[in-house]
């Protein structure tokens, strides 16, 4: 069958190169033979010249009738500017009444508040009241203005030098806000067609400063040195590009998202091995990590001048607002022309600069602060030992106690769920009021959620029993069907 197709096939090719090849189809024009190839060729290219003049058919142009606009415009419908509600996002989150101390109050009634980063317990200190009220009444409220267009006080100068004092850095940059200290700074170091190794547990505010930044991301798994390592060998070996882009790692010191602690000594290894720059966020671990609160740096007795940029916010451990970014000069310097929460930002409200600085002072007066934090941390961590149904997540020495489920159900919705049927019956029957790491629709962390407890040097050794006791019960009822 094949066979007999292509001898047709042959046969009428022999027949179409006779037909153009015999004399009757070639012609001679002012002496110049022209043979039936051309001719059809010059014939085709005609034809087309022919249809691409054409004007192309237009319908007859005739004004819609008004009944046609109103049918129109009934059948309209304007897309939505916000994707649709679902049930899960529809929450009424508790409402404070009081200062968020260890103590609070919560629709009148007074609870154990774990859900603050309060580690220090500097809420209403006497002596930050006093520094607010002082300065409010030299500078008012706020300032007005960014900071390079008359916004800068004198009060945020002596914040900066007092922050670089006591982490022993050349010099510091204030942010009014403090998640915008990450993504801020990130996108001001990190540019398109840069490379970016990123634990894949961080908190919103580093994410969405690695989208901002447009470079290229890589993520290696939360916590793991091992995946880290090869992560980092993958991308110096195999790509000889990547030695001439700039290179960073982007780390938490204590992870928000776990109570994880980052071995910061084992990552600078890896990062004068490979030839990374380290990206350091301090938030959770300032005046909390290392004797004298200094951090993980401290913690780990890694030199400061090894991390390339430190971050961290201000909300936590100094009680005030606001954050700061601290390095070397040349890394301030940069930020400050080159940073859109700096340059864009109205500063930095100088009563919170000034409780800043008090805080500080506080810390460096009353070192016996953190030595009660990490005895909490300890008494609080013994008595969840052993739940029913949970598991504790978080690093011994983290201000962030981390319970996750063991059994995971196998969807995050569900997960989730029961985690905040725990932490609604513990709110309503003990009067303990603990958060889930409950997650936006743009946060895209990719660890298991779970139940957090922020423990604070503020904290009374009843409080913590109470917490680790209720927890056991109400864990066990809520769960019991789940184990």
């Amino acid at each position: 069958m094949a066979s007999s197709f292509l001898n047709i096939v042959n046969a009428t090719l022999d027949w179409v190169t006779a037909t153009l090849d015999a004399p009757s189809s070639r012609a001679i024009v002012f002496g110049v033979p022209i043979g039936g190839h051309l001719f059809v060729e010059v014939l085709l290219f005609l034809v087309i010249v022919f249809l691409l003049s054409q004007k192309s058919y237009k319908p007859p142009k005739r004004p819609l009738t008004e009944k046609e606009i109103d049918e129109l415009c009934e059948e309209w419908v304007p897309e939505s500017l916000i994707p649709p509600i679902t049930e899960e996002m529809q929450c009424e989150p508790p409402v404070l009444e009081s200062a968020a101390g260890p103590h609070a109050i919560i629709n009148g009634k007074e609870v154990v508040n774990f859900a603050a980063a309060n580690y220090l317990g500097l809420i209403g200190h006497e002596k930050l009241l006093e520094s607010c009220t002082s300065a409010l009444e030299k500078y008012g409220v706020g300032s007005c203005g960014p900071r390079g267009f008359y916004g800068t006080i004198d009060v945020h100068l002596d914040c900066e030098a007092r922050i670089a004092k006591f982490l022993g850095t050349p010099d510091s940059i204030l942010y009014s806000y403090g998640l915008s200290t990450m993504f801020s700074a990130i996108p001001a170091f990190c540019k398109k067609g840069d490379i970016i190794v990123v634990d894949e547990g961080v908190h919103w505010g580093i994410q969405n400063g690695l989208y901002l930044s447009r470079s290229t991301i890589v993520y290696f798994k939360h916590n793991d040195m091992e995946s880290l390592r090869n992560t980092l060998e993958k991308i110096t070996l195999k790509n000889q590009r990547a030695k001439k882009l700039r290179r960073y790692i982007v780390v938490e010191a204590v992870y928000q998202n776990s109570g994880q602690i980052a071995p910061l000594d084992e990552i600078v290894k890896l990062k004068e091995k490979y030839r990374f720059r380290v990206v350091l966020d301090e938030s959770n671990s300032f005046g909390v990590l290392g004797k004298a609160g200094r951090g993980l740096t401290e913690f780990c007795g890694v030199p400061v001048e090894k991390i390339d940029i430190i971050t961290a916010a201000m909300g936590h451990a100094l009680a005030t607002e606001g954050g700061f970014c601290t390095g070397s000069a040349r890394v301030t310097d940069h930020q400050r022309l080159s940073s859109s929460g700096y340059v864009f930002s109205a500063s930095l409200p100088p009563y919170l600069a000034s409780a800043a600085i008090t805080a500080i002072d506080v810390l460096e007066e009353n070192p016996d602060l953190i030595t009660k934090l990490k005895k909490n941390i300890a008494v609080l961590w013994k008595g969840l030992s052993g739940i029913l149904g949970l598991s504790l997540a978080s690093n011994p020495e983290s201000p962030i106690v981390f319970l996750r489920l063991e059994k995971s159900t196998g969807s995050v919705k569900s997960d989730l769920q029961l985690l905040e049927d725990i932490s609604d019956r513990l709110l309503k029957e003990y009067s303990v009021f603990v958060v889930t790491s409950k997650r936006s629709t743009l946060d895209k962390c990719r660890l298991p959620v779970g139940i957090r407890l922020f423990v604070s040097a503020a904290h009374l050794e009843s409080d913590l029993l109470k917490a680790s006791e209720s927890l056991k019960r109400v864990a066990e009822s809520v769960l019991k069907d789940h184990i």
